[in-house]
This record gives structure tokens, sequence and C-alpha cells, in this order.
């Protein structure tokens, strides 16, 4: 099913019900990296520094890599749906934390030829999700909204770990490629892969630093994902705008 463009019916502030719904969305999104961060605080450190810890060049051929492993994650993640079912939000978490320990057993490169494998995980978990939510992963515009999650300030973001950007911010994908997509979202999560990274290589630590660290950003990922998805079928089965539930979940998160 095609994301839909909703014309607002009611204020959902003057609805119980569909204001219960957005106080779960609210608490869903405030809870989805609070574990998280005391978990990478640690076996890594935190978000503060991580990105110095990387050698420069790791540093500076990062975003283009990021670029590169975005682009071919959404190939190889939307044809194996075809083969492979979508599998749950905790199979996901544990096959993810797998990669993530072979990759910091081998250090920083291991874990850098890991990372191309985990973030085309996490794009087909989302997938899984847009699906779970009712829309349709093969269509262009829900790959492209699935892509946009990756727009998130990540698990390490220093405040509360919520990212007021994502949700506050309706952006038009019309007429948008998965090219022009990929440019935007890459210097961001390029810098969240950084911190990944950063924390999956931890000394001493080496498999346990990396199943940690990917098992986290898995569940972070995988809860805005719901949130993201979760809005837009609110929209759709309560025929309200889109926009109007975004504010009041922005609301309610302040």
């Amino acid at each position: 099913m095609a994301i839909e463009t909703q014309t607002e019916i009611f204020e959902p502030v003057s609805d119980p019900a569909l204001r219960a719904e957005l106080d779960a969305l609210a608490k869903r999104y405030r809870g989805a990296s609070g574990p998280g961060i005391r978990l990478l605080n640690t076996v890594g450190g935190s978000a503060e520094g991580l990105l110095n810890k990387l050698p420069a060049p790791v540093r500076g051929g990062l975003e283009g890599a990021t670029a590169r492993a975005l682009e071919t994650a959404m190939t190889v993640a939307g044809r194996s749906r075809a083969a492979i079912e979508d599998k749950p939000d905790w199979f996901n978490r544990a096959l993810t934390a797998a990669m993530g320990a072979a990759g910091g057993f081998g250090g920083l490169p291991g874990a850098a030829t890991e990372l191309p494998f985990t973030i085309t995980m996490l794009l087909r978990s989302i997938q899984g999700i847009a699906a779970e939510h009712g829309f349709d992963p093969a269509s262009e515009e829900v790959q492209l909204e699935c892509l946009r999650i990756f727009a998130s300030a990540g698990p390490l973001k220093e405040d509360d770990g919520v990212d007021m950007g994502l949700i506050a911010t309706r952006m038009s994908l019309s007429g948008t490629s998965v090219h022009a997509l990929v440019s935007k979202v890459a210097p961001r999560f390029a810098t969240v892969l950084g911190q990944k990274l950063a924390a999956q290589t931890a000394p001493i630590l080496g498999a346990v630093a990396g199943a940690a660290v990917n098992y986290t950003f898995t569940s972070y990922y995988q809860e805005v994902a719901h949130v993201h998805f979760g809005l837009k079928r609110l929209a759709i089965d309560t025929q309200t705008d889109e926009g109007v539930l975004r504010e009041e979940l922005v609301s309610r998160m302040q």
C-alpha cells in the first residue's frame, strides 16, 4: 500500500482515543535508546569523542562508504523479501548482534567489513516493520520512507536520545530518487556509524562489544521505524492530516 496524503477532519486533541495512540507513540519514541545509551557507555564510552578514536583515513572515507552501502542495501534488502519472509524484531536483533560479534572479534578491520551487512539487515528489518503497519515495501515511496529512518540521530545522541528533527520535519519525497535521498541521509548516518565503529572496537571486549553495539543500534532503529510508520498508519486510519498528528506527537515529546 502506498503512503497517502490525508486531509484533516478533526482536531486530534479532541479525541481521547487518538490522544492515547499519540501518547503511546511518544512513549515508544522516548524509550527507543534509553537502555542502549547506558549499554554503549559501558562497552565503548560516551558519544562525545568516539569519532576521534577512529583513524583519520577511516573518518575521511566514512561518508562515501555509507552512501555506497545504503544504495546496495536498498537493492539487496528489497530482493531478499521475495525469497525470505519477514522475521520478528527479536530475530533481527539477534542476527545483527551475531554479525556484530564477528566484526568486533576482528577489531576495526572486522567491524568495517561487517558494516555493509549490518546496514542491509537494518534496512530489511525496517521494510518488515513497514509491512507490519500495512505498507508495501515494494512501493518506491515506502522504500524512500524506510531509507529516511536512517536520518535519525542514532542511539548515541547526547540528549535523551530523541531526535525531534526526524518526526518534526515533514520531508517531501515527491520526485525524490533513492540516489538523491541517499546523498541527504549519508552524511548524518555516517556520523552515527562512525560512533558505532568506535564503540564496537573497544579494547579487550572485542566480540562482546560488537554484539552489544549491534543489538542496541538495531533495537533503536526498529523502534524509530515503528513510530514512523505507526504515525502514518494512524493518519490513514483516522483520516487525519499526518502533519497535524506529527505536531501533536512532537508536543508530547517536549
